[in-house]
């Protein structure tokens, strides 16, 4: 538009570097995303987990890019909140032992066709439809899409406003098989909140190549089986002489190879008689008859693989920001009142009491109250000012506080209170003690206020 000519293109390292220990000679990075952490102690997570598949580890963080111009407020930062699971599986075998549990769950998806149709718009299907006609590549990703939406929704994320996109195929990443993200619309546009992705088994064999251990998973067959197998069998007096104190970090760099790559260094020693590998401790040079590579027919009962990898990945501020953005609203009859229409799991103040009146018993029972709901995990608002209950109730909304108690006249004859529920402010009158299992109920979401109230007896509104 200014029609000033572009700079020539330079380097730009999207990762913020950073000097270690106290002479800062060591070099490193922030890391980018919470996930490598993981990859690099698979060894010991297997180990963990019985040396079985599929299993998961999940890490919450701070991640770190070096974002070339931060924008959209919170959503775009150089600093950020991640939470991330990697879920391990057999990359033949990517079932999943739940997926029964979600398959009905109608997902709103913007798949790739979707995106390049004419009328670009996404559409309602199952989840169990969505595997079962190709949209998403396996049942474990549409089993972790759709407990995404699910999570979103429990925290009070707008159904209508929340859709998964898959990413098109110049998006994808080369080792990727299928991507999908979880975009929620706000004042900002459509934006991306989760990643979820099939990333295969990229990452442990990367860290496998780089580092030399074997980052492998082993399964039995159920019958012994005759197969083509790589042998490697390195020359142990040729070894000793030439690497010394290294020469087990290039057996261990051997043995990680995979057959392609195998046959290839062994291409090169024959064609030129020398080749070098990549190993924990730099490269090495091998020369012809230091080792021995072919494939040989073999009996096996079982054998090594690099398990795949499912991820999500949560940008927690940008649900937050969304979860903001989408609960809150001004109560029509009054626009002086807003409300924050937190989800109760999710709400900070699960519960505020007042007493009506600055009244010595009306205030010890509810502290007293307030002590049996603090003490078994439900976090309260004790509010003893003398303005009017209407205004507390207003005061309270602001905060997103699910529900309200109420100590009156009537609490001092028959232990009676009202509670009250912040978005239709209806209110019903039940006895102290029962005020706590009726408000961890709602709180746990195991009931709407409607069933939850089903038969006690309803409060009259006075004016807020």
């Amino acid at each position: 538009e200014t029609k000033t000519p572009l700079p020539p293109p330079y380097p730009f390292n999207l990762m913020f570097p950073t000097q270690i220990g106290p002479s800062g000679a060591a070099k490193g990075f922030l890391r980018p995303e919470t996930a490598q952490g993981i990859f690099v102690n698979f060894r010991d997570l297997l180990y963990y987990n019985g040396g079985k598949l599929p299993f998961a580890a999940a890490q919450i963080g701070q991640s770190f890019r070096n974002e070339i111009s931060p924008k959209q407020g919170l959503l775009r930062v150089r600093e950020f909140t991640q939470a991330e699971i990697e879920h391990f599986v057999h990359p033949e075998h990517k079932e999943h032992p739940r997926f029964s549990e979600v398959a009905d769950v109608v997902l709103s998806l913007f798949s790739r066709d979707a995106q390049l149709a004419t009328v670009k718009k996404p559409f309602p299907m199952t989840c169990g439809d969505a595997v079962a006609k190709g949209i998403i590549a396996n049942e474990t990703l549409a089993y972790f899409v759709a407990r995404t939406q699910l999570f979103l929704l429990k925290v009070g994320i707008n159904p209508e406003k929340l859709r998964f996109r898959q990413h098109l195929q110049h998006e994808m990443a080369h080792y990727a098989e299928d991507c999908w993200d979880a975009e929620i619309e706000c004042t900002y546009g459509w934006v991306e909140c989760v990643g979820l992705a099939d990333r295969s088994a990229f990452d442990l064999k990367a860290h496998s190549a780089k580092s030399g251990v074997e980052l492998v998973a082993h399964e039995r067959f159920p019958e012994p089986r005759m197969e083509e197998v790589l042998v490697v069998e390195p020359n142990k007096k040729d070894f000793g002489k030439a690497f010394k104190k290294d020469a087990k970090a290039v057996v261990d760099a051997l043995e990680a190879l995979c057959v392609e790559d195998a046959l290839a260094l062994d291409g090169t020693l024959v064609a030129e008689g020398k080749a070098t590998i990549a190993t924990s401790v730099g490269d090495k040079e091998l020369v012809k008859g230091m080792v021995s590579i072919k494939m040989e027919t073999k009996k096996i009962s079982g054998r090594n693989f690099t398990p795949s990898v499912i991820e999500p990945s949560f940008g927690i501020g940008r649900i937050m920001y969304c979860m903001f953005e989408h609960s809150f609203y001004v109560r029509p009859e009054d626009t002086q009142k807003t409300v924050f229409k937190f989800s109760p799991i999710i709400a900070p103040i699960k519960c505020t009491i007042f007493p009506l009146l600055n009244d010595a018993k009306m205030n010890n029972l509810a502290n007293m109250i307030s002590r049996t709901l603090s003490s078994d995990g439900v976090s309260t608002k004790l509010d003893t000012t003398a303005i009017s209950v209407g205004k507390r109730y207003a005061r309270t909304d602001e905060l997103g506080v699910p529900f309200a108690v109420t100590v009156d006249h009537r609490s001092l004859e028959d232990g009676t209170v009202t509670v009250r529920e912040r978005d239709s402010t209806q209110q019903v009158r039940l006895h102290h003690t029962d005020v706590l299992p009726l408000v961890k109920k709602l709180c746990a979401m195991q009931a709407s206020w409607e069933d939850a109230t089903l038969g006690m007896e309803k409060q009259t509104m006075a004016v807020e």
